[in-house]
């Protein structure tokens, strides 16, 4: 009997769980009266009818009619945006530190994980997903962190939704060149490079040897998951994900880049800035975190909270990293923090959507209000760039979602605090 009677609460409190984080889908939705930007921080158009059904976008007017059987969202006084992106997280993969169980994001015994994806470790029921959302961060890219040497394996974009959460599988591959990674490989630059060049090298060799004697040969052994990735990068199809900061490392990067003719990524970025015009003429792109502007080691002695502005005026594409997965969705706060310090408010805008939408592969579906993409809208109560202001609806994947989580339930547990005489805080 008491193994029923816990099993009935176990059911219950799940069943709780999932009514409080439950979308209502399904749905045609017209969000009205807004100001929306529909390309980043451009393309306003003020009074905006904006159309939802089957869970894309399938108009954006001024002053358009609501076809009968639509919910309305009224955004009158309001702002309108597509979600954001946070860039460089490990959300799914880990949940608060120290905690007992294992992360994810983290192989440290593992080596060479050219071929390993993330996605099936995965978990959208995440906590931190939640608290992500409702702050108005629809996606996200996730990736691992560490491991024995330099490979961190397939990173992938996701959507902050409870299921039919991953948008793009394999969607870069992460090679971490760093300080930290060089001590690991050999301890010094000079071998993480060797080693790096030499495993291209070698792949390059082997997709030339293949292409020469014909890929469809009866013989022909079934390719490893590191040769499928490597063909990917070399051909262009999959980015290498590149995590350095010091200024002559990010010069070796992009030399890297020509010899091999694959398409890279940069993160981290301490001192990307002094290098913009020449990672412009690169065409690669930068992820860097503005809110960290002070150095800890000598690869980040230039670093400063002004670099976003900097590269986005070379011509460099910029997208932004949170400050840590458990604070993922403050990265509309670092986007804040890169307006105050130079950049112009409107590519702040296209460092949220546009802008990693496009590194990652998904502007295709993502990024901008048109016909046509996923219905991942925010309206909000003001500027969104401004600390104050936040989000009173969310969609995602034309889904609204609501706005609680964890922290809000808490919240609203322990608001109202007994004042009763004698009751002391």
């Amino acid at each position: 009997m008491r193994k029923l009677i816990s099993i009935a609460a176990f059911a219950a409190t799940t069943f709780a769980a999932a009514a409080f984080t439950a979308p209502l889908s399904a749905e045609d939705i017209a969000i009205t009266g807004g100001r929306a930007f529909t390309n980043g921080g451009s393309g306003e158009v003020e009074n905006a009818t904006i159309l939802v059904s089957g869970g894309k976008i399938t108009s954006v007017t001024s002053g358009g009619a609501v076809p009968d059987g639509y919910r309305v969202i009224d955004a009158s006084g309001k702002w309108v945006t597509a979600g954001f992106m946070a860039s460089d997280t490990t959300l799914g993969l880990s949940e608060v530190s120290l905690s007992g169980g294992i992360v994810d994001s983290s192989a440290p015994k593992e080596k060479n994980m050219i071929g390993v994806s993330v996605t099936p470790a995965y978990n959208p029921a995440s906590t931190f997903i939640a608290n992500t959302r409702i702050e108005g961060v629809t996606r996200a890219m996730t990736r691992m962190t560490n491991s024995g040497d330099m490979w961190l394996g397939l990173g992938a974009v996701v959507k902050m939704t409870d299921s039919d959460a991953v948008a793009r599988e394999k969607a870069f591959l992460v090679i971490d060149l760093d300080e930290g990674s060089a001590t690991e490989v050999g301890g010094s630059r000079a071998v993480l490079w060797h080693k790096l060049n030499e495993k291209f090298q070698a792949a390059k060799d082997k997709m030339d040897k293949a292409a020469d004697n014909g890929d469809d040969k009866k013989d022909a052994k079934r390719p490893s998951a590191e040769d499928v990735t490597m063909k990917a990068v070399l051909s262009g199809d999959i980015p290498v994900y590149a995590i350095v900061n010091r200024k002559a490392d990010i010069e070796q990067l992009i030399a890297f880049q020509n010899r091999f003719g694959i398409r890279v990524i940069l993160s981290g970025a301490g001192e990307a800035w002094m290098v913009a015009d020449m990672l412009a003429a690169a065409g690669i792109p930068v992820v860097l975190d503005p809110s960290a502007n002070l150095p800890s080691n000598f690869d980040l002695l230039a670093r400063t909270s002004a670099a976003a502005g900097r590269l986005h005026a070379a011509g460099v594409k910029v997208a932004f990293i949170p400050p840590g997965t458990q604070n993922a969705r403050l990265v509309v706060q670092n986007a804040g923090i890169a307006v105050s310090m130079g950049m112009p408010w409107d590519a702040a805008m296209d460092a949220l959507t546009t802008n990693p939408a496009e590194i990652f592969g998904v502007s295709d579906s993502y990024g901008r209000l048109a016909a046509g993409m996923d219905a991942d809208v925010v309206v909000w109560d003001g500027d969104p760039l401004e600390v104050m202001s936040s989000p009173d609806a969310v969609l995602i994947a034309g889904d609204d979602i609501p706005l609680v989580s964890r922290q809000t339930k808490l919240r609203d547990r322990y608001q109202d605090l007994d004042r009763s005489p004698g009751f002391d805080r």
